[in-house]
């Protein structure tokens, strides 16, 4: 199965955001922080301004800034912001006839609601701010300075 990137990029992309909320971040520099191409940052992200999440600014001094506070952003909100599905199975039926599938959803549909909910209830428990902190924490730990990233 294909791993499914996506968030931790985002994830990656908004703590860089978070550590210079002053500075305009151009999608090339953003895209160096993920290394790949500026135009996979403005396509992921472009969920992230229409849910208020970041701003964007055209022009010489433009770029992406974070839309407010760090404490305000929950990892849920990012999720939903990137028409992220929370888990790694679907139990919706792609061939509703077919008896084996009826007893898997069967199986599988209570589970699966049970552990989305858990799982979107602790990602609306982290906020963006949680993830910096931690960032500067390990920084910390190593005896650099998160600034010099």
């Amino acid at each position: 199965m294909k791993r499914n990137s996506r968030l931790s990029s985002t994830l990656h992309i908004l703590v860089h955001m978070a550590e210079k909320p002053e500075q305009a971040l151009t999608s090339e520099q953003l895209a160096t922080f993920i290394h790949t191409n500026p135009v996979v940052v403005r396509r992921t992200i472009a969920g992230l301004r229409d849910a208020g999440i970041v701003t964007s600014s055209r022009g010489h001094g433009g770029g992406w800034l974070l839309g407010r506070a760090p404490e305000k952003i929950s990892l849920a909100e990012i999720s939903v912001a990137l028409g992220e599905t929370l888990l790694l199975f679907s139990t919706e039926p792609e061939s509703p006839g077919c008896l084996v599938e009826q007893a898997v959803i069967a199986v599988l549909d209570d589970f699966r609601i049970a552990a989305e909910r858990l799982l979107a209830e602790k990602l609306s428990s982290i906020t963006l701010a949680d993830l910096t902190a931690d960032f500067r924490r390990r920084f910390d730990l190593i005896g650099v300075s998160s600034h010099a990233v």
